[in-house]
């Protein structure tokens, strides 16, 4: 755990590639969701064709971090799921973040997909910092927000 009582930001030894992640989140959100999760679920969810998303959950099966069953579903390992909640978390510190600044949630979804895959423990540590201290100065946050309507402006 963490210093915030949280799973820790490590990345884990077992984290894979953007696209085992994003898997692996859109398993986590359907179990929670509807309470399971199917090939023809993540792959509408994904926009992919099912025989790629069953590949890719065959292959999730072999490292581990699922469990397939054809016919029955997915659902994640402990491995699995700790990578799919480390994302979500990931996900959510980043949208807080951004909705500081007022971006549009367009905007903010977009910016987050990709950076939710790429940031370093030590660079989400600093912005759930400054997430915090932010969101105990209000006056700052207009003031940057004033600021960013300039540069905006040319």
């Amino acid at each position: 755990m963490s210093d915030w009582g949280m799973p820790s930001l490590k990345h884990s030894a077992r984290q894979g590639s953007r696209a085992q992640e994003d898997y692996l989140e859109q398993i986590h959100k359907l179990i929670d969701e509807k309470g399971y999760a199917r090939v023809v679920d993540v792959a509408k969810n994904l926009g992919l064709a099912q025989a790629s998303v069953t590949n890719m959950i065959q292959r999730l099966d072999a490292d581990g971090l699922v469990h397939y069953e054809k016919y029955r579903g997915v659902v994640l390992t402990d491995d699995g799921e700790q990578i799919a909640l480390a994302i979500i978390r990931r996900h959510e510190e980043l949208t807080n973040f951004l909705e500081l600044f007022g971006l549009d949630a367009e905007t903010i979804y977009e910016d987050v997909e990709g950076m939710e895959h790429h940031i370093s423990p030590e660079t989400l540590a600093a912005i759930i910092s400054l997430t915090a201290e932010l969101q105990r100065q209000p006056a700052l946050v207009k003031r940057v927000q004033e600021r960013m309507k300039q540069i905006r402006r040319g």
